[in-house]
C-alpha cells in the first residue's frame, strides 16, 4: 500500500534519508524483542503516566513501536512517518499513518493534546523548525515528549551510520523546546548506567560506520534489560545518559 507524501512534504529529511529501508526494516524486526526497544517503550509509558488520553502525535514513528505503546494507554495516536518502509510497518499494527515532513507538519493548529517525537530530531538540520511546529500543532495546554540521543562525546560510526546529524547536551535541547514556546516541565537521562560502556565501545570503533542495532544473544539481552530496569528504580534521572529526554508543555497564552 503506498503512503503519498502530504501537501507541503515534498523535500526529504537529509539524515533520514542516510537511514536505508535496510535498516528501517532491521530496526523494526528488532523492535519486539530487543532490550533497547523494549526500555524505551517503558519509558515513554513511564513519561505520559498521569495525562489524560486524548489526540497524540507521534513525529518520526518509524515502525511504530512507540504509537502502539500509547494507544495501548488509551491514546487516539497519528503516527507521522517520513519514509515509506517505516510507514508500511507502522500501518502494518493497524496505525492511522500520515507521511510527512517534521519541519511543515500537515496539520491544524493547536489539534494535538501531545505530540512526541522519539529519536527524531538528531536527524534534522533544521531542528528549530521542527520544534516550532510541534508547538504550532499542539494545543494550550498540551504536552511535549521529546528523546534524543546525549552528548557529542559519544560521537561515533554508529551515529554515521543512522544518520544522526548531531548528538544534544541538556542546554541545547531545553534551548530548542522553549525557543519554539513551549515550558520545560523536567528532563532525564535515561540509559545513566550504561553510558560508560557506550563510551568506551564507542571510542574504540569511532572510524566504522556501523549501527549498534544488532541481534543479542539472548541471556546478553535479558541482562541489559534487567540494567535498564533497575536504574528506572534508582535517583538517577538527573545524570547524563545515552539518551536524553524532556517533558514540556504548551502554555496557554
Amino acid at each position: 500500500m503506498a503512503y503519498p507524501l502530504a501537501s507541503g512534504a515534498a523535500k526529504q529529511l537529509r539524515g533520514r534519508e542516510r537511514v536505508d529501508e535496510q535498516e528501517i526494516r532491521k530496526s523494526a524486526a528488532l523492535e519486539e524483542r530487543h532490550w533497547w526497544y523494549a526500555g524505551r517503550r517503558d519509558v515513554v509509558r513511564e513519561r505520559v503516566r498521569g495525562l489524560q488520553p486524548g489526540r497524540a502525535l507521534d513525529v518520526g514513528s518509524g515502525a511504530g513501536g512507540n504509537s502502539a505503546a500509547l494507544a495501548e494507554l488509551g491514546w487516539s495516536v497519528t503516527a507521522l512517518e517520513h519514509s515509506p518502509a517505516a510507514a508500511e510497518l507502522a500501518a502494518a499494527r493497524g496505525l492511522s499513518v500520515v507521511r510527512g515532513d517534521a519541519r511543515a507538519l500537515p496539520f491544524p493548529d493547536g489539534v494535538f493534546d501531545l505530540v512526541m517525537s522519539t529519536d527524531v530530531w538528531e536527524h534534522i538540520d533544521d531542528d528549530v523548525a521542527v520544534a516550532r511546529e510541534a508547538f504550532r500543532v499542539c494545543r494550550p495546554g498540551g504536552r511535549l515528549l521529546v528523546a534524543v540521543p546525549a552528548g557529542m562525546d559519544l560521537w561515533s560510526g554508529h551515529d554515521v551510520a543512522l544518520g544522526h546529524v548531531r548528538r544534544y547536551a541538556k542546554d541545547e535541547l531545553v534551548g530548542r523546546v522553549e525557543d519554539a514556546g513551549f515550558v520545560v516541565v523536567d528532563t532525564m537521562g535515561w540509559n545513566v548506567l550504561l553510558r560508560p560502556v557506550a563510551r568506551v565501545r564507542r571510542s574504540r570503533s569511532a572510524s566504522e560506520d556501523e549501527s549498534e542495532m544488532e541481534e543479542v544473544h539472548p541471556l546478553v539481552n535479558w541482562g541489559l534489560r534487567t540494567v535498564v530496569r533497575l536504574e528506572a528504580r534508582l535517583p538517577l534521572k538527573r545524570f547524563r545518559g545515552i539518551s536524553l529526554m524532556v517533558r514540556a508543555y504548551r502554555p496557554d497564552r
